[in-house]
């Protein structure tokens, strides 16, 4: 393993061999584990606030760039992105970090890592806390075929399909695309006409705004670091998890209606763009079956979809009574 020093005091970078591949992480504190996963476009950064503020509660914090981001390998062939990868890799990190068990933590495509981590291991994850993202059992229908059955054919996650397409729209601006797509998801954003979700005339970042100033809780120094990130990377290694979406329906067939039992939270911002869309009302409101351990589902009010980020404190204070309530 080797450590490098951090943007964040205290924090170190360290690297080792989970699931076949290198993996980076960031760590600090000691005691109970907890491991943070995030989405996309983001990186282990985007738990900044988090990593220092639980580790002071007394748990160590580990998070991993996960495959594909940052100091992570990202494997050339497009099938080694399933959910099974993602969920392999945080399995074995918890044993390359030298620990039994961990509460994860997942934000974005982070949340759908966490959640099957909760439900495929169990005895590795006895708690699950996920942000944005809510948790429904594998169904019938893919997302897919989903919209393509209700007639929609310019929705991002279609866009995404196309392998080299929006590699090469966020690569000819890089810092300007995360500029615009960190903005347009954030609270801050009130203006529902706007947004990435929907395309229009056939590019992602037509509809978004590129903002005057950055909101309070992105500086342009946290821009600066996620932009350089990308600009080593590249967009190819995220993009990837979303060309899986049917393969992981595919393999998710033996949990259909499953459950998950243990102590669980939810985390979101009322401004969400992802509780928007047509199925996340009914995946809430179906928790008392979905999740029968859940401890708490917050909705904060005004927070976008970047919460942990938008409102650290208030997230870092929800995290850390969870977890000391386990």
């Amino acid at each position: 393993m080797t450590d490098t020093p951090s943007p964040v005091p205290g924090v170190t970078l360290k690297t080792t061999k989970a699931n076949n591949i290198d993996m980076r992480y960031a760590e600090i504190g000691s005691g109970p584990l907890v491991l943070f996963c995030h989405g996309w476009p983001e990186s282990w950064y985007s738990w900044r606030h988090q990593l220092t503020a639980v580790a002071a509660a007394g748990f160590r914090c580990v998070a991993p760039d996960m495959r594909g981001y940052g100091g992570t390998e990202a494997p050339e062939p497009i099938d080694q992105y399933t959910l099974f990868h993602l969920v392999g890799d945080m399995a074995e990190l918890v044993k390359a970090l030298g620990e039994t068990k961990a509460i994860i933590v997942g934000h974005d495509w982070g949340a759908p890592v966490a959640w099957h981590a909760a439900l495929w291991r169990p005895d590795l994850f006895p708690a699950v806390c996920a942000m944005s993202v809510p948790w429904s059992p594998p169904g019938y229908v893919d997302i897919l075929s989903a919209l393509e059955k209700l007639g929609i054919n310019n929705f991002y996650l279609q866009y995404f399909q196309k392998p080299g397409v929006p590699e090469a729209e966020l690569q000819k601006d890089i810092r300007g695309a995360l500029r615009r797509l960190y903005f347009t998801a954030a609270g801050e954003m009130t203006d529902k006409e706007k947004g990435f979700g929907v395309l229009t005339g056939g590019s992602l970042l037509a509809n978004t705004v590129d903002p005057p100033t950055l909101p309070a809780w992105l500086s342009e120094a946290d821009l600066d670091y996620y932009t350089g990130e990308f600009s080593r990377t590249g967009f190819r290694g995220g993009l990837n998890w979303y060309r899986n979406l049917r393969r992981n329906w595919e393999l998710g067939g033996p949990w259909r209606g499953q459950p998950i039992r243990q102590p669980s939270l939810f985390i979101a911002g009322s401004r969400d763009g992802v509780l928007r869309f047509p199925a996340a009302k009914s995946q809430l409101d179906a928790y008392p079956k979905t999740l029968p351990g859940l401890r708490g589902s917050h909705i904060l009010e005004g927070a976008g979809h970047w919460v942990q980020q938008e409102r650290a404190s208030e997230v870092s204070k929800l995290l850390i009574d969870f977890a000391k309530g386990l």
